[in-house]
């Protein structure tokens, strides 16, 4: 499956379009990583367990995007997006979404 956030695969004809597939991931934060994290926060550097976090929730997204191009026959998703956002009460879960336009090419 060719995945790209362009509008159009470089080389091949777009023969049909077979609708917007997405998938969506919802991950909740563990207390003993907020706190390990803030830590971080305040004597600087990366946050390696969010970052683990949100590449698993793209990871799962993408996947799940890809699932539902395949079960429409689609040999390429175009135009993909992927957004990131923080939900539920203090913002403790984190969202995850992907979505294109999945095509067959020639």
């Amino acid at each position: 499956m060719i995945i790209t956030t362009t509008p159009t695969v470089e080389g091949r004809r777009i023969a049909s379009y077979r609708g917007i597939v997405s998938g969506e991931a919802i991950l909740g934060a563990n207390v003993f990583r907020d706190f390990f994290a803030s830590i971080r926060d305040v004597v600087g550097g990366r946050s390696g367990s969010y970052e683990r976090v949100l590449r698993d929730g793209r990871d799962t997204a993408l996947r799940e995007m890809i699932d539902e191009a395949e079960r429409l026959g689609a040999h390429a998703i175009v135009g993909v997006q992927l957004d990131y956002g923080a939900l539920g009460a203090n913002e403790g879960m984190m969202m995850v979404t992907a979505n294109g336009t999945a095509v067959t090419l020639e």
